[in-house]
């Protein structure tokens, strides 16, 4: 077989788009275009607002509780002192009102970037639990007046008492729980026995729904590489890393420049990299009806975002060996606090970000690939359905640039792994991986008369692959536990961008 370079036509515009989705929809969640809030019901029940935790209250509420006896969450003036999750104990004390708010996330730096940070403050990013007017968020006047009031004093804490933190020392994803036994004072505040409990027990008949953007200051990043650099922009002009100034508001963007195993014996010149970034703004959706007596009726919980991402391919890759070669190249945490009615409800993010390559060890690629899209992944109950997963996903992709050289198969994606749950518990895992395939087969011919002849044909592909599991913590809701991870069923879409012979 005959070494032979393939090169692509130019491509100029070439946009394709692509949409799948499970059988399963949620329509509860607001839509792109819909309110942030739904307008209130007319059954009786509490219709509670879901926007992120206010931040300029002057006294944070951290705790909501359900009185032993009681069906109503309210605000309450304490607070969680301190929690051991060994054995459950947590002391409660008096919350005052020159109190900081707790941060849903540690403060974290970006990595360090030989970029120019002209652009970029010079200081670590702010510590936060999420965006003070975070768009498509915002609480009505009435709620945001009844979020800032100071609740009222409390009586102490009883047996039966069902309380939701926010992040606090000992629960740093927050805690929601139900007092079992007062043990007693001590000079911190009263020591309790707690035992976990579910949404079901603070929300009871409620209903909620709404979307809640993460405020991408507040993520913390562990970058698992050289050569990896954080960028975020969000509300109120804040901007940070190399590339903040270009961000639209309320994004994060992961830039990576990262050496891959070459094949053995592939010349110096053909060593094998990586090279682009990966831009996104995650949201949370969050719903909950209870009007259906015990337990939920119908609840859902969910991430969507927007997703871009523009990244090169190119060298000799080596050979993959099993399962395609995943690299992650930096790990990505929030604990958002959102705020239903009065309760703190603490969602934990998890991305973890990877470039993934699939080769055969025998091609040369140079290719360059722009995506752009979103995602939507999540868990949707109902009574008498149980849980079904929900995954669709839009993208448009445009290559720019597609060289082969060689006979051999080359995938490359760059992707990222998440997941999303409640109070440090994994409700819905997911995988979203937007790729580009190549493949070049050359054949030669010789004749005893002294011809010779080369052809050969190439193609290039562009696709995603999303994949995914709900996961027993979901239960967390209130309703009842399913035995085994159910799988968001693996959608996979691909499509030909172009492809082509050539002879002589």
């Amino acid at each position: 077989m005959l070494a032979r370079r393939f090169l692509l036509p130019g491509i100029t515009t070439l946009a394709l788009t692509v949409t799948g989705c499970s059988s399963a929809t949620h329509t509860g969640a607001a839509g792109p275009t819909d309110p942030a809030n739904p307008t209130p019901v007319a059954d009786g029940t509490q219709q509670l607002e879901v926007a992120a935790a206010p931040q300029d209250a002057p006294a944070p509420v951290e705790i909501a509780r359900v009185g032993a006896g009681k069906g109503t969450p309210e605000k309450s003036a304490l607070k969680v002192a301190s929690f051991d999750q060994k054995t459950g104990r947590a002391v409660i004390a008096t919350a005052t009102k020159s109190a900081a708010p707790q941060s849903s996330a540690p403060q974290s730096p970006a990595p360090q970037s030989s970029a120019p940070q002209s652009s970029a403050p010079t200081k670590n990013p702010p510590s936060s639990k999420g965006p003070q007017n975070a768009p498509g968020s915002s609480a009505s006047p009435s709620q945001s007046q009844n979020q800032n009031q100071a609740p009222a004093a409390d009586k102490p804490v009883t047996v039966g008492d069902v309380i939701a933190s926010a992040p606090a020392p000992g629960a740093p994803n927050g805690l929601l729980a139900k007092v079992t036994e007062v043990v007693g004072k001590t000079d911190r505040g009263t020591e309790v026995k707690t035992a976990p409990t579910t949404l079901a027990s603070v929300l009871n008949d409620d209903k909620a729904d709404g979307k809640v953007p993460v405020d991408p200051s507040a993520i913390t990043v562990e970058p698992l590489m050289k050569g990896v650099n954080f960028s975020w922009a969000k509300t109120g002009g804040m901007k940070f890393g190399p590339e903040g100034a270009k961000l639209p508001l309320g994004n994060l963007r992961l830039d990576v420049n990262a050496p891959i195993e070459t094949a053995p014996g592939a010349p110096v010149s053909a060593g094998a990299s990586v090279n682009g970034f990966v831009q996104l703004a995650p949201t949370v959706e969050f719903a909950y009806d209870g009007s259906g007596g015990v337990g939920p009726r119908t609840a859902f919980l969910g991430m969507s975002g927007d997703w871009s991402s523009q990244w090169s391919l190119k060298g000799h890759a080596a050979a993959s060996t099993g399962s395609p070669k995943r690299i992650p190249f930096a790990k990505l945490h929030a604990a958002p606090v959102i705020q239903v009615g009065p309760v703190p409800v603490v969602v934990n993010l998890d991305l973890t970000c990877y470039v993934q390559v699939e080769a055969d060890g025998r091609v040369t690629l140079e290719v360059s690939q722009d995506v752009k899209g979103d995602f939507r992944v999540g868990g949707s109950y109902a009574t008498g359905k149980g849980w079904s997963p929900v995954s669709t996903s839009n993208v448009k992709s445009t290559p720019v640039k597609a060289e082969v050289t060689a006979s051999g198969k080359v995938k490359g994606a760059l992707g990222a792994e998440a997941s999303i749950g409640l109070y440090g518990a994994v409700g819905v895992s997911a995988d979203f991986a937007p790729y580009l395939r190549g493949e070049a087969e050359a054949k030669a011919s010789a004749s005893s008369d002294g011809k010779t002849s080369v052809s050969g044909s190439w193609a290039l592909y562009g696709g995603f692959d999303l994949s995914g599991n709900l996961q027993l913590q979901l239960s967390l809701f209130g309703t009842p536990l399913f035995e085994r991870k159910i799988p968001l069923g693996s959608l996979n879409r691909e499509w030909p961008l172009v492809s082509g012979r050539t002879a002589s």
